[in-house]
């Protein structure tokens, strides 16, 4: 039975119909809406590719049934630069070199930035690596993007500031 849903994804409405309850956000991000910056890792939810913020929270999107979260605000890494600026966490990782071959950079980025909201980034690295523990790096790009977390969390909210 087809579904009509709403997703706000990165500030731009999408009434969407569904086939049926089945697809996750993943595809719908992907297939139906062509945003592929959020990559399709394990699709099983332990590899973390697939992270965007549902409305702030991290969310892994492999999981998570877009028919659940009707009327949600979805933020993906194409929502995260602003008039050509970069973000400074996109920033920090490129510095940092927290990237390599950069399949789950999208995924880790988002992580973070959920990480940096939820205040669990504070200046200890062990604890923003134990909050990143849920996204997988296959290249072990861990200290750069332990260092980008770090580098970026002090810059965000100027950023904010100064890119509504």
């Amino acid at each position: 039975m087809p579904l009509s849903i709403s997703l706000t994804v990165n500030g731009d409405r999408h009434d969407l119909s569904l086939e049926d309850a089945r697809p996750t956000l993943l595809d719908v991000l992907r297939d139906r809406i062509g945003l592929t910056g959020t990559k399709k890792g394990c699709d099983r939810g332990q590899c973390g590719a697939c992270t965007v913020l549902v409305d702030g929270r991290r969310t892994n999107s492999c999981l998570t049934l877009a028919a659940s979260i009707d009327g949600a605000e979805i933020t993906t890494i194409e929502g995260l630069s602003r008039g050509g600026n970069l973000h400074p966490l996109q920033e920090a990782f490129i510095a940092c070199d927290g990237f390599q071959c950069g399949y789950c950079t999208p995924g880790q980025i988002m992580s973070a930035l959920g990480l940096i909201a939820e205040g669990d980034a504070g200046s200890d690295p062990e604890r923003i690596r134990e909050g990143m523990s849920g996204n997988l790096c296959r290249c072990a790009a861990y200290p750069g993007i332990t260092q980008a977390v770090l580098e970026a969390r002090e810059r965000i909210a100027e950023f904010e500031r100064t890119n509504p």
